[in-house]
C-alpha cells in the first residue's frame, strides 16, 4: 500500500488526502493546528468562496499559463463542484458568479470535509510541525521536530501554504526546505491584500463603499487595472477591487513611483451627464446630481478637492469647473505606499515557480515523488474564489498522482 505524508490541512492538502485515500493509498495529514481547515473557514467572510464561473487560466498572474490551462482542464470548476455535492457541499452561484456553499459557512465546508477525511481513514497528526523532508530508504522521511522523531513515507504532498495568515500557521517555512532540495524560491510577498496609499484628502470618506475603476501605474507604464468593488480606509484602500492589484503593488514596489488612478463612475458616467444635461438651469445642489450615482459622502469631499463650495448649485457652477470635477470624479490620482502585511492579506506570491512541476500530477520536476501544490507555487489569482479553486485543483491531481501505484 502506498503511503503518503501530506503537510498542511488546508483546501489543497485536505482535497490531496481524499483524492490520495481514494487511489487505496495509506494517508497521513499533518498541520500544525489543532484542527483541519483553520485558513478554509475565514474565506468570503466566512461563506466560504469556493470558486468562480469565470475561472479560466487568464484570470490568474503566472509565469505559464499554459500550466493553468492543463491543470483546470483536468479538473476545474465543474469538476469541482461535483466533487463537493460528492462530499455533501452543495454549492450556488450568485448573479456575478462567485460560487458558495448552500450553508453560506464555511465552518459547515470544514466540518464535511473533516468528516470525509474520517471516513476515508486519513490519519490526522495535528499540532506537528515538520521540522524537515529528506530522501528515505523507499522515499521519503518527515522529521517532527528532529531525527529522533521521523515518520517515513514513499510519496510527499506539500501543501503548507505560503506567508498570508501566519496566525493561522502559513508562516513560510517549507521554503528552506524545498529550497534545500533543489527547489527555486520566487520571494514571497502579500497578494490579496489591501493597498497603503496616501489619502490623507479622502480622511472623511472612511468605510464607504462603491464600484470604481481602479488602474496601477509605475510612472507612465500602466502595470494592471480592474474594476470592482472598493473602500475608503484610514490607511487606503480596500475591497476586491484594490485587493486584486496588490499583487502588482508588491513587486514593484521601490522600483519607482506607483500612484493609483480612481474612477469613482466606471458604469454610469453617460447618465450622469445626460441627469447634469437636463438640470443644468435649474437651482439644485450640485450634490444632489452627483448622489444620482454615488454615495451621498463622495460629493462634498469631491467638490472641495475641485474648488467648489459645498452648497453651490448646479446652475452656479462654470462649464469648466464642472469638467474638472467629473474629471477628478472619473481619474483622480493617488501615491501608493505599499500594502499591509502578510497578516491582512488573503494569499502570497511567489513560493516554486510552476515551471518546476508537471501540471499532469503536480510532481515536483526536480525531486520524484515530491508533489507541490496550493499557495506553495508561484500563482495568484484575483478575489472571486479563484485561489480555492486553485488550491482545490492542485490538490486533487496530487492527491490522484500520488495515491496510486508506481
Amino acid at each position: 500500500m502506498m503511503q503518503v505524508g501530506i503537510v498542511g490541512a488546508g483546501p489543497a492538502g485536505m482535497m490531496a488526502a481524499l483524492q490520495a485515500a481514494a487511489q487505496g493509498a495509506r494517508v497521513t495529514l499533518y498541520d500544525t493546528n489543532r484542527t483541519v481547515g483553520r485558513k478554509l473557514l475565514v474565506t468570503g467572510n466566512g461563506r466560504c468562496n469556493l470558486t468562480n464561473s469565470s475561472v479560466t487560466a487568464a484570470r490568474y498572474a503566472t509565469t505559464d499559463p499554459a500550466f493553468l490551462e492543463t491543470v483546470l482542464g483536468r479538473f476545474g470548476r465543474m469538476e469541482l463542484i461535483a466533487a463537493l455535492q460528492e462530499l455533501g457541499i452543495p454549492t450556488y452561484a450568485t448573479v456575478d458568479g462567485w460560487y458558495y456553499p448552500l450553508s453560506n459557512s464555511a465552518a459547515a465546508v470544514v466540518e464535511a470535509f473533516a468528516a470525509a477525511l474520517d471516513q476515508s481513514g486519513v490519519e490526522l497528526c495535528l499540532q506537528t510541525k515538520i521540522s524537515d523532508i529528506r530522501p528515505g530508504v523507499e522515499g521519503f522521511v518527515l522529521e517532527v521536530g528532529g531525527p529522533s522523531h521521523a515518520h517515513p513515507v514513499q510519496r510527499v504532498i506539500v501543501a503548507a501554504g505560503g506567508k498570508a495568515y501566519p496566525s493561522l500557521g502559513s508562516r513560510g517555512e517549507c521554503f528552506p526546505l524545498l529550497e534545500r532540495m533543489g527547489h527555486t524560491i520566487v520571494p514571497v510577498r502579500p497578494a490579496l491584500a489591501p493597498i497603503r496609499a496616501q489619502v490623507k484628502q479622502f480622511h472623511k470618506l472612511q468605510g464607504v463603499r462603491l464600484d470604481v475603476g481602479l488602474a496601477l501605474y509605475k510612472g507612465d507604464q500602466k502595470l494592471g487595472e480592474t474594476v470592482g468593488n472598493l473602500m475608503f480606509t484610514q490607511f487606503g484602500f480596500s475591497g476586491p477591487a484594490a485587493m486584486d492589484l496588490s499583487h502588482l503593488v508588491s513587486a514593484h514596489l521601490g522600483g519607482g513611483d506607483l500612484c493609483l488612478t480612481l474612477d469613482l463612475i466606471p458604469r454610469h458616467l453617460p447618465e450622469l451627464r445626460q441627469l447634469i444635461a437636463r438640470k443644468r438651469s435649474q437651482p439644485i445642489p450640485l450634490s444632489v446630481a452627483l448622489g444620482a450615482v454615488l454615495p451621498v459622502k463622495i460629493p462634498p469631499v469631491f467638490q472641495g478637492l475641485a474648488g467648489l463650495p459645498a452648497g453651490i448649485r448646479l446652475s452656479q457652477v462654470a462649464d469648466q469647473d464642472l469638467e474638472r470635477l467629473l474629471g477628478l470624479l472619473t481619474g483622480i490620482s493617488v501615491e501608493v505606499k505599499g500594502t499591509r502585511g502578510f497578516q491582512f492579506s488573503q494569499v502570497s506570491t511567489g513560493g516554486v515557480p510552476i515551471t518546476e512541476v508537471d501540471p499532469q500530477s503536480m510532481e515536483s520536476r526536480r525531486v520524484r515523488g515530491l508533489y507541490l501544490v496550493g499557495e506553495v507555487l508561484d500563482v495568484v489569482g484575483p478575489c472571486g474564489g479563484y485561489n480555492l479553486q486553485f488550491a482545490f485543483t492542485s490538490g486533487a491531481l496530487a492527491g490522484m498522482a500520488a495515491g496510486g501505484g508506481e
